[in-house]
């Protein structure tokens, strides 16, 4: 394997360019769905290649269960540095486990207590509950999820700020949001690498509900106006995974780009733009982890079996 098998851990770092430059300049539905899958992809291959580096520092370990010829020299020779990586992965690998799991359960847990909390009002699509804190968020579940709001917040915003509201969260439960801002969250916990993306799919994810409620309202203007009131009342939502009208974070960009023109839809950029060199680095740095990843796994497959006693 050399040191390939360390690739997929550091590979990440090519996706930085395109986590920003994706925000200003490719449509946040594009934006969002091919961020995800970039770290996705890495996290997978960075979480394989960690494991394969483990079994060769555990197989070293005094009484470890593992067979006694994953530990010979031809073994630990498949990664350089063995004794360090190897053990090093160890906890590494740990940690991850446990940080993604830890996610998992914050994020079932948010959902099960919102919808104990629903459990007493009418099952309908929107559930507005009496509660002077404003705030409002897509809650994913049932047939079509549902969406909260308060009535703090629909008191601070006019009637057609309302409607830009509602077709804000129904356009993150339409397109099931929450599954790329956790994809994302899992990704970001697999390898401190990708918590760029993290961020920038928290906001593109955002932005691609804003200009679905510009659309369906039929003016950008009142769905920016509604955002700003929002956001200087709100507490946002109660947890990064669940998305919510006016999150915290870059509202003011929010903001900006609805007061400009909408942005185009296209599936791909030019290579030849800074956006475009960009993805297709990313893109790159993805197809090198992936294949990185498989190549150490077959390899260390076959090595793990030659030593394996019949």
């Amino acid at each position: 394997m050399g040191v390939f098998v360390f690739l997929p851990l550091v590979l990440p770092l090519t996706a930085w360019p395109i986590a920003r430059l994706a925000e200003q300049h490719l449509h946040p539905r594009t934006a969002t769905r091919l961020l995800t899958a970039v770290a996705g992809v890495m996290a997978t291959c960075s979480t394989v290649c960690l494991g394969l580096v483990m079994v060769v520092g555990t197989a070293q370990l005094p009484g470890n269960p593992l067979p006694d010829g994953w530990s010979d020299p031809e073994v630990r020779e498949a990664v350089p540095y063995d004794d360090v990586a190897g053990k090093a992965a160890i906890p590494a690998l740990v940690a991850v486990l446990v940080a993604s799991g830890r996610a998992l359960w914050r994020h079932g847990r948010v959902r099960h207590r919102a919808h104990r909390a629903l459990a007493g009002l009418p099952d309908t699509e929107v559930a507005v509950l009496p509660d002077d804190v404003p705030y409002a968020y897509a809650l994913p579940g049932g047939r079509r999820g549902r969406v909260v709001v308060t009535t703090a917040l629909l008191d601070c915003l006019e009637p057609a700020e309302r409607r830009a509201l509602f077709s804000h969260e129904r356009a993150h439960l339409a397109a099931r949001h929450h599954r790329f801002l956790l994809a994302v969250q899992l990704a970001a916990r697999a390898n401190p690498f990708l918590r760029p993306l993290r961020t920038a799919v928290s906001y593109t994810a955002e932005r691609w509900a804003d200009e679905v409620a510009a659309q369906t309202v039929g003016s950008r203007r009142t769905v920016a106006q509604a955002i700003g009131k929002a956001a200087l009342v709100s507490r946002g939502t109660p947890v990064s995974t669940l998305a919510g009208f006016a999150m915290p974070g870059p509202v003011p960009r929010r903001v900006a780009a609805l007061l400009g023109p909408a942005p185009a839809v296209r599936s791909w950029p030019s290579v030849f733009t800074s956006v475009g060199l960009a993805a297709w680095g990313a893109a790159a740095g993805t197809a090198v982890s992936a294949m990185s990843s498989a190549n150490s796994a077959v390899t260390m497959f076959f090595i793990l079996y030659a030593a394996t006693p019949l």
